[in-house]
């Protein structure tokens, strides 16, 4: 299976760089190996590929193009990546991060990658051979890049980062509940030591902070500060290294590429990371959002996509031909897919879509449809939450390990479980385009001091089928509008916000709304109990009302588009 998956990868890396339009400067390139010294001793195996023009590569200036990587194993796919760069005139150069593979020192994910960048980026800029300097990186690759980013003005010229954000936080939680299939995944398949556990049983484990220790055969401490930390107040994300992170793209002055897709998984921390971008920079770097998931595949079930543009090589060649090659400083470019409507917009907006939208439209909840007024009357629906049993995730954008699941996916029939409750509004009278946040705004009741409800926004087309466009959670302790404790038996207004989208929905469809109180294993099954998940050793079952109409009138905000 894994032979099948890098084999595919290399496949794919080796046709992006036939079909990129940058052609073959050399026909031959040269590879090297040499273990970098570190500031505290520790040194990292490092690869190059050069060029080769009538001798060794080493004889002549080029641009630079560097990435740092955690993961092991993958020399195959960096051989492609080198020998397209190398034989377009590139020096590639990666890197495996301290603890991995033939890197000395010990493997802590994220705690050296600022040090060990900056000393590598020293380290290059002083080779003779070494004209320009740029960046890439995906994923953690990327977050080795932003590490240092602020300190790399006047030595690297630009920085090609994809699919990643400097706040964690937002990866990590959404008002309380944590992206189990995110960073569960993502420890479990990085720890220390390898972990054979089922994944599921996993996420399930009671108390979760015992879960490295009972069935991972090791204690993986950032998991369990992950864990430990529901709150963006938590010392976690206000000191050290996630700070000093979220706190670098303010700072950075070097042109930035930001790539991202409407169902990558990291996508929320992105569009922070684009808004906290200092003004000057941001003047000069591309944002673009497609409609790929984490690894540009396509997830849109049954629309027809044929612009997708999902190739990120020869987007990365587009940006270093231009700044590392030409030497050019880029003007800025923000670009997005539209969904349903299957063709690219370009928005020139912080943010995309704070000054593309056009007003927003609000329908109400009432019994099971959707409708453009309140219903003066307050009605009630309730339905009883059982964590032995969650609402399983059917699409969605935080979804790393079930992918399968990534995307906008054909949905169940409205009402499908007893504990899902559906709503759906008439037929549309002309078409719009969500363009930014959608939001959920409920008014519930429970009998649990502390539970989770989500909300799951669809479009429904003329023939009946359903697909998610967006869907979040919160839990009534960080979603409740109003401060203070939740007393049980009380009515409350939650807030559940979305991550932004550019999704076109034509006359003739409908708009669904489903709520409920899990979304498995898209976040954490909540236990219906006050206090910290991660130390819940039971789960208690939650019996939920959704108030509508009158004073409790809960409602579905949609930001729509400016007709073009």
């Amino acid at each position: 299976m894994a032979e099948d998956f890098m084999a595919a990868a290399v496949k794919r890396v080796e046709e992006q760089f036939a079909k990129s339009g940058v052609s073959e400067s050399c026909a031959a390139f040269e590879r090297k190996d040499s273990q970098i010294e570190m500031r505290d001793g520790v040194k990292l195996h490092t690869i190059y590929y050069f060029p080769r023009e009538g001798g060794s590569g080493e004889n002549k200036k080029y641009p630079v193009i560097l990435t740092r990587t955690c993961y092991p194993g993958n020399d195959r796919i960096h051989r492609a990546y080198g020998e397209g760069l190398a034989c377009r005139g590139y020096v590639y150069v990666y890197q495996y991060c301290r603890g991995r593979e033939q890197s000395e020192g010990k493997w802590e994910p994220n705690i050296n990658e600022r040090n060990d960048g900056i000393d590598t980026m020293d380290y290059l800029v002083e080779q003779p051979w070494c004209e320009i300097l740029g960046y890439w990186g995906h994923s953690y690759t990327s977050m080795t890049g932003w590490a240092f980013a602020d300190a790399a003005e006047g030595k690297v010229a630009a920085m090609f980062l994809e699919d990643y954000g400097t706040d964690r936080f937002v990866s990590a939680y959404e008002k309380g509940c944590f992206r189990h299939d995110i960073l569960t995944a993502w420890s479990m398949e990085n720890a220390e030591k390898p972990v054979n556990a089922d994944y599921r049983e996993s996420c399930r484990y009671l108390p979760q902070i015992e879960v490295d220790k009972a069935l991972w055969g090791q204690r993986v401490p950032s998991y369990r500060e992950y864990i430990t930390s529901p709150s963006p107040d938590a010392a976690l994300w206000q000191t050290g290294w996630w700070k000093q992170l979220r706190e670098i793209p303010s700072k950075t002055k070097v042109p930035i590429y930001l790539l991202s897709g409407w169902y990558d998984h990291h996508h929320g921390s992105s569009m922070k990371t684009w808004e906290r971008l200092n003004e000057e920079t941001k003047q000069h770097s591309w944002l673009e959002i497609g409609a790929w998931n984490h690894f540009f595949q396509i997830c849109l079930e049954d629309k027809e996509v044929l612009h997708p543009q999902n190739e990120e090589i020869p987007k990365m060649l587009e940006w270093f031909e231009l700044t590392l090659k030409q030497k050019e400083i880029p003007t800025q470019r923000i670009r997005a897919y539209e969904i349903g409507a299957d063709r690219w917009i370009d928005i020139v907006s912080d943010g995309l879509g704070e000054e593309g939208t056009a007003g927003s439209m609000t329908l109400y909840l009432d019994e099971k449809t959707l409708r453009e007024d309140a219903p003066e009357r307050g009605k009630t629906r309730n339905y009883t939450f059982d964590p032995a049993t969650p609402v399983e995730s059917i699409g969605g954008e935080a979804l790393l390990h079930t992918m399968p699941q990534i995307g906008s996916h054909l949905q169940p029939e409205p009402d499908y479980r007893e504990d899902v409750l559906s709503f759906v509004s008439e037929p549309l009278e002309e078409t719009f385009t969500l363009n930014g946040k959608a939001s959920v705004r409920l008014f519930v009741e429970s009998d649990c001091e502390d539970t989770a409800f989500t909300a799951k926004i669809m479009e429904v087309t003329p023939e009946g089928k359903a697909y998610n466009i967006r869907s979040s959670i919160a839990t009534l302790e960080q979603g409740k509008t109003e401060a203070g404790a939740y007393e049980a038996g009380s009515v409350a207004e939650v807030q559940i916000t979305m991550w932004n989208i550019v999704y076109r929905i034509p006359k003739g469809s409908r708009i669904r709304v489903d709520v409920s109180s899990s979304d498995f294993p898209q976040y954490h099954v909540h236990s219906n109990q006050k206090g910290l998940w991660s130390e819940k050793t039971e789960n208690k079952i939650a019996h939920q009302t959704i108030h509508m109409g009158g004073k409790a009138a809960s409602c579905v905000i949609l930001p729509l588009m400016k007709k073009q």
